[in-house]
């Protein structure tokens, strides 16, 4: 079966500490993660080697919805995550692993997102324009420094 990739790009005004944290923060991911239109619920994260994540994102317009989960493979601190996602929906077969890469650079970080085994179900355009609204939200989350 078929499956396609989504490679993202992106360099972000804050600092790779901050990003990586964005990632494995259920609260964070809950408001950045979800595309326009989209709000989403996060049931469980274990934010560490072998755990677990469980979420659901939600339509807005028409309230149907799709939940989702997978395991972290790889976690090394403000650089780099692998993780994998699988839909509950068995019309959306296949895992899917998606990698994050954090770079330092002079004005902040640099962001590579790749996601593989996206089902052929689901348009590699969609994915793509997806994670690109997502990382837009992304950074109005993180590169904003707010004092206490």
């Amino acid at each position: 079966m078929p499956t396609g990739t989504v490679n993202l790009h992106r360099v972000l005004r804050a600092k790779p500490e901050k990003i990586y944290r964005a990632f494995l923060d259920a609260e964070a991911l809950a408001r950045w993660l979800p595309p326009n239109g989209f709000t989403c619920k996060v049931d469980h994260l274990d934010a560490k080697v072998g755990g677990s994540f469980r979420m659901a994102f939600r339509n807005f317009t028409t309230g149907n919805g799709h939940s989702f989960g997978g395991r972290y493979l790889e976690l090394a601190p403000n650089e780099r995550i692998r993780y994998t996602d699988q839909f509950d929906d068995a019309k959306l077969p296949g895992e899917m692993v998606t990698t994050v890469t954090l770079r330092a650079v002079v004005c902040g970080t640099e962001l590579k997102v790749v996601q593989e085994g996206i089902p052929e179900q689901i348009p590699v355009e969609f994915c793509y324009l997806g994670w690109q609204e997502s990382l837009d939200h992304l950074a109005r989350l993180v590169e904003p420094e707010i004092p206490d």
